[in-house]
């Protein structure tokens, strides 16, 4: 029950400096006035972000959720630990970002990534419910989203040349979200996941003023929406 309890502590806090962040803010900027420094592509229209409170929400049901597993001794420590440490490193990365540590804000969105990767990797493909993988396919989707939007924003906070021009960089960042929905698709059989990705997607062509950037990210998106219902559909009847 101590373990239960210190998840409940770290997810309180996840919140409470979020809020703060902004609210205060850290280091005199919110997390959006840092973002919006750059002009760069890949990022998702304000609106879009507001799938934090769900994400939240779902955190706080999924706790609820667990309680007769903790209780009765079912609930896996493994799994405890790594949302503690999730949490610990959700904080570590606001910091990391409003104090502009943007190397170290990657170094941290891979480790809060791979954290959630390892937590989702605990349950079964028929471990969907709330009190399973549920809220965790919402989160590792849009966490998925945010660590290219990171290194999409510190590539260009660093002038980094790629070779090639900003809009075919952002198309293959984009290629790449694409790439990982189908993926949750076709080894998890996960449409939750695809969801929070064309959520984003969705965001960031209508943020972009670049014609070639919107129609290449709408085509992108819709290749993803018809592949991932062909595949679930296919999952489906062959489950």
């Amino acid at each position: 029950m101590g373990l239960y309890i210190v998840m409940w502590l770290a997810l309180i806090a996840v919140i409470v400096v979020n809020a703060l962040s902004n609210a205060l803010p850290f280091n005199g900027l919110t997390t959006s006035e840092i973002s919006n420094r750059l002009d760069v592509l890949f990022t998702p229209a304000g609106y879009v972000f507001s799938i934090w409170s769900l994400i939240y929400l779902l955190l706080v049901i999924w706790l609820i959720a667990i309680y007769k597993k903790v209780k009765e001794n079912r609930f896996k420590s493994k799994v405890g630990f790594l949302f503690i440490l999730s949490c610990v490193f959700n904080i570590a990365w606001l910091f990391s970002w409003h104090y502009e540590q943007f190397i170290l804000s990657i170094i941290i969105m891979f480790l809060l990534l791979f954290t959630l990767i390892t937590i989702y990797l605990q349950y079964k493909n028929t471990e969907k419910g709330l009190s399973e993988r549920f809220p965790f396919s919402f989160y590792l989707a849009w966490i998925s989203v945010a660590t290219i939007a990171n290194m999409s924003y510190v590539l260009k906070n660093y002038d980094v040349d790629l070779g090639i021009s900003e809009v075919a960089g952002s198309l293959v960042l984009v290629a790449v979200a694409v790439i990982l929905g189908y993926l949750a698709i076709a080894i998890s059989n996960d449409i939750f996941f695809v969801f929070v990705i064309v959520w984003a997607l969705i965001g960031i062509a209508v943020r972009t003023d670049d014609m070639t950037m919107q129609y290449g990210t709408i085509a992108l998106t819709a290749i993803l929406i018809i592949a991932s219902l062909i595949r679930y559909m296919r999952n489906k009847k062959f489950a």
